[in-house]
């Protein structure tokens, strides 16, 4: 509805005096934020990263959410003891809860509230607090920052540095960004990052700003390196052949010793402000999103003609897989204008050689595998389900190369005109594992997305691992993929849930990925008036 009143809001996260359930070591806690509108249904929105060994957490990841003052939105924000490197929750240590409206946290600006356990009794002396900002300037500032002759903190081999970034804020300093840690090295050099202006200053190019430099601990304990103040406008006079220079300056240090300089100098080579896209300005310029649907017909599913088989289409005329289809394929065709999308099945016997094939199409043409509409989807695959063999291996590789290929030769436009998100809906394991590795690393570098819907009962931990949420999925070659483009959820969660749920818990990150794509590639909408600028040569 054009009439909601929505707008942007940016979630900043922090908790203090957290239950600790770790045996000689402090909680590594996580924050997940799930939210709940119309109906019961929870669904999650997105996760703070894990901070190590740490009882007071201020996490530096954020939650940008639509906020709409027409709708009571719920939201639940869960801290876990992260324990391990699957992406379920439920094996984690549960460190207790808030769950409070959107409209109560914009009207606090900040609420401080007492986490409670799943039985509503107070988590401990555990507290939250949930900052909230309106996002009114959507720009973005390209950081290269390197440091030298920083003070060594360890006895053993030299420092760990890593910066964190801080806002000026009436309540105080508010963490905008945190960098990677450089092991054991007094003159590092961070990797390329970027702040969203208004985390950093608001877009006030004057507001303080502070800088300070650690020494990363295993055990929490980070030692503090040096802290400098300063503003954008001092950062932006930074170029690669004069760096702004800025002295780390450790207070206790100075009071001690007579003679003190600096605990080190950090430079910042880079500094850019540019306009970024959001998914509308590319959706809205011109930009198509091409959808293909993989079906997986292999003979784990069981016979289509027995009421056990995942295939098998009930009186009411549904099963799991069309289910699926129905509703992801309405959310994402009104995004292409054609609404033709070229549909497969892979795993089956396909006539009239009776050939394993892993990509076939489900209308039996292979000139012209598109079908009109969801609606033609689902009858090809209602016409096609008896006609196949259903047989195996499970192999998904050749169905992603095969969207590949047309991601591939849509990269050689000039502008983000084309962009391709891969639905596989399948029952199970997974039989080519390395060469599904290989393609979704290739398919990270080209303008495509996947989304992979598990149906049935099976040990789906595989796909978590497909989904590189705990850090970037690699090949069997250790070439990492330049961005998490897969999305794994299991159907069962969403069983009992109305069908909107599911379509938002799989379509979620794919805008994120989409914009981060095109940003990275420096490639601006087909219609934009504004244009990206180049890589600075400064």
């Amino acid at each position: 509805m054009a009439s909601q009143c929505v707008t942007k809001v940016e979630l900043t996260v922090s908790c203090e005096n957290l239950l600790d359930k770790d045996i000689g070591s402090k909680s590594d806690p996580l924050c997940v934020l799930l939210m709940s509108s119309s109906d019961s249904q929870w669904y999650e929105v997105g996760r703070t990263e894990k901070v190590q060994n740490c009882l007071c957490p201020k996490f530096a990841k954020k939650f940008v959410i639509d906020y709409y003052f027409e709708i009571v939105q719920k939201l639940k924000f869960g801290i876990y003891d992260i324990d391990n490197k699957t992406v379920d929750l439920s094996d984690d240590d549960f460190l207790g809860q808030l769950e409070c409206t959107l409209g109560q946290v914009v009207s606090s600006k900040r609420l401080i509230r007492p986490l409670v356990l799943k039985n509503k009794s107070p988590a401990g002396k555990g507290t939250i607090t949930i900052t909230a900002e309106e996002i009114k300037d959507n720009r973005v500032v390209n950081f290269e920052v390197e440091a030298r002759k920083l003070d060594n903190k360890d006895f053993f081999g030299k420092s760990d540095p890593y910066l964190e970034f801080y806002k000026q804020t009436a309540t105080g300093w508010q963490l905008a960004h945190r960098t990677e840690v450089v092991n054991n090295n007094l003159n590092p050099t961070w990797k390329p990052f970027r702040i969203p202006l208004q985390s950093l200053c608001g877009g006030d190019m004057e507001k303080p700003i502070k800088v300070e430099c650690y020494d990363y601990d295993n055990d929490g304990s980070h030692d503090l390196i040096g802290t400098f103040e300063t503003t954008m406008t001092r950062f932006q006079q930074a170029s690669r052949t004069s760096p702004a220079e800025f002295e780390c300056i450790n207070s206790k240090k100075k009071q001690k010793k007579k003679g003190y300089k600096n605990s080190g100098v950090v430079g910042v080579k880079i500094c850019n402000v540019v306009k970024e896209y959001t998914f509308l300005d590319y959706i809205m310029g011109g930009c198509q999103i091409n959808f293909t649907v993989a079906i997986d017909f292999t003979g784990s599913n069981g016979d289509p003609k027995s009421p056990q088989s995942l295939h098998y289409i009930s009186p009411q005329g549904v099963n799991e897989y069309l289910s699926a289809t129905w509703s992801v394929g309405n959310v994402i065709q009104d995004y292409d204008s054609d609404k033709r999308f070229p549909a497969f099945g892979f795993g089956a016997q396909v006539p009239p050689t009776w050939q394993v094939s892993h990509e076939f199409p489900l209308n039996f043409n292979a000139a012209d595998p598109f079908c009109v509409g969801i609606e033609g989807v689902v009858a090809a695959y209602r016409v096609c389900l008896p006609q196949v063999k259903l047989y195996g291996p499970t192999n998904f590789s050749p169905i992603i190369n095969h969207v590949a290929c047309f991601a591939k030769q849509a990269l050689q436009q000039t502008t983000a005109s084309q962009y391709f998100v891969l639905l596989i809906i399948t029952d199970g394991v997974i039989t080519d594992m390395d060469e599904t590795r290989s393609a979704i690393v290739n398919a990270s570098r080209l303008p495509m997305s996947i989304i992979i819907i598990g149906v049935g009962g099976a040990d789906f931990s595989a796909m978590e691992f497909l989904d590189g949420d705990e850090g970037h999925l690699r090949s069997q070659t250790g070439e990492a993929a330049m961005r998490d483009i897969v999305q794994f959820v299991p159907y069962r969660q969403f069983q009992n849930a109305p069908r909107e749920a599911l379509a938002k818990s799989v379509l979620a990150e794919v805008p994120g990925q989409l914009v981060d794509f095109f940003t990275t590639m420096k490639l601006s909408p087909p219609t934009s008036d504004a244009v990206l600028p180049a890589a600075s040569t400064n």
